[in-house]
């Protein structure tokens, strides 16, 4: 039957790969040169984070989720704790640690394990045991490592650690999260949030304004919540009927 995780070993192996081709090609880039290619990195993950952002059916759901989640993730002291453990994660590697390290950590981890691809592909090898999809993200994240570690530095490396953790974690969980799988709308919702997250990215890569991102994780699960509720205690607009 083989490993029950092998996409995600995979996504595993590209991002530590195009990190230290990018690490290594960082070094003989200008800086001039490294700013222009972070900000096109920041335009891009503005562009997509607008496209998932507009996925949303119910405007409302979705202004719940990231008020309530983000108000919830700052009182867990999410954000806190992944700066923690980037901190912890420089601290332990020492001189090797250059760059933008624990900005590239926060950055690449929410970038990374954020998104539909993510959650699809590893409900789809969890439920099917295929890892097509996240064959594709595999490519497409060893792609992203090596401009990321090339402008931000090798904390890119400890996202491939985040990445097996937590899309190992949701692969294995996949059979309690089969009715998401199966609901569009649901979808839709958990999508949008992720897009709100990566434009909140996309303003720190291009220094409009951080935020803390990884407090609004909490709303990736509101969102589905909230449309469930949504439909239960909510009107809908029935189709007209003849003579009513």
């Amino acid at each position: 039957m083989g490993l029950p995780i092998r996409g995600t070993l995979l996504n595993t192996a590209t991002v530590v790969v195009g990190s230290l081709l990018g690490w290594a090609l960082g070094a003989r880039v200008p800086s001039a040169a490294m700013e222009i290619a972070l900000s096109a990195l920041g335009l891009v993950t503005l562009g997509i984070g607008v496209k998932l952002f507009l996925e949303s059916k119910n405007v409302l759901v979705l202004a719940f989720a990231l008020t309530v989640g983000g108000v919830l993730g700052w009182a867990l002291g999410i954000q806190a704790g992944v700066e923690g453990f980037a901190e912890w994660a420089r601290v332990s590697l020492g001189p090797l640690a250059t760059g933008r390290f624990s900005e590239a950590v926060v950055t690449t981890s929410i970038l990374f394990c954020v998104g539909p691809m993510t959650l699809l592909g590893c409900l789809q090898e969890g439920l099917e045991g295929k890892i097509e999809l996240l064959a594709i993200k595999s490519v497409l994240d060893g792609v992203g490592s090596v401009f990321f570690a090339a402008t931000l530095g090798p904390g890119v490396l400890v996202t491939a650690a985040i990445v097996l953790v937590f899309q190992g974690a949701l692969t294995l969980a996949a059979g309690r999260l089969r009715a998401l799988a199966r609901d569009p709308e649901l979808l839709a919702e958990a999508s949008a949030v992720g897009g709100a997250m990566l434009l909140a990215i996309g303003m720190g890569l291009l220094e409009i304004k951080r935020l803390p991102v990884a407090n609004y994780l909490p709303a990736l699960v509101l969102a589905p919540l909230g449309t469930v509720v949504a439909r239960r205690w909510l009107p809908v607009h029935a189709d007209p009927v003849d003579g009513v």
